[in-house]
Order: structure tokens, then sequence, then C-alpha cells
């Protein structure tokens, strides 16, 4: 023997340079949590089909901007009618107002209400009465 072995003694890093771990989401620099995004990929999926991690990043970040678009317009929506608190009628003129919100989300929403619309055909009797007055 050579004297040219394993060298002994090594237990790792020393404990004054170990790193915090740190998140999927604060790597992606996400608020919307990627692990349980990718958890709920896997328990979804068929068959046991495997799912990459960069799959749960790209829905996750698609889902916060989604999340995101919605919240501010129903914002705007609640300043627009001087209120602080967003309500579900407020989601709802949001989402009915955006032509890609709503054909992407076609649910019902609760105590959403309807959107404010007088038909043309009523608008015309009103001002021809007006008129002959």
């Amino acid at each position: 023997m050579s004297g040219k072995g394993k060298v002994h003694g090594g237990k790792g890093k020393s404990s004054d340079s170990a790193k915090a771990s740190t998140s999927h989401s604060a790597r992606a620099g996400l608020q919307f949590p990627v692990g349980r995004i990718k958890r709920y990929l896997k328990r979804s999926a068929q068959n046991k089909v495997r799912v990459g991690s960069k799959s749960a990043i790209y829905l996750t970040a698609v889902l916060e901007y989604l999340t995101a678009e919605v919240l501010e317009l129903a914002g705007n929506a609640a300043k627009d009618l001087k209120v602080k608190r967003i309500t579900p009628r407020h989601l709802q003129l949001a989402i009915r107002g955006d032509e890609e919100l709503d054909n992407l989300i076609k649910a019902t929403i609760a105590y959403g209400g309807v959107l404010p619309h007088i038909n043309k055909a009523l608008l015309l009797k009103v001002e021809k009465k007006k008129q002959q007055k």
C-alpha cells in the first residue's frame, strides 16, 4: 500500500457554512406553493405518471398570474364602487367584464348577481315617450 487511500475523519461540511433550505417557490420567485401543486399533480395523475419539477413550477406560475389578474380587476371594481372589501359581486363584475376571463371561467359565482344591462329595445321606447311630450 502506498498510503494513498481514503482520507478518514471527514463528517461533511462544517456547520458554520451550512445553508438554510429554500423552498421551490422561493427559488422560482413565486408566492404560490410549488411543492403542494406538484403533490396535487402526482395525486391526480392516472397510472402513476411521472411529474417533472418544471411542470409544477410552470403550472404554479400560471395559477399565480391568473389569480393576480382576477384580484387586480376585482380590486378596481371595488375601488370604483368606493368600498374597501372585495365581494363576490366585484369578482363577478371583474370576470364578466374581461372577455378572455369570461371565456375561461364559465362558473356561476354565488352572490355575484348579474351584469348591469338594459336592452336597446327598452331604451328606445323610453326615448320615444320623452319626445312625444
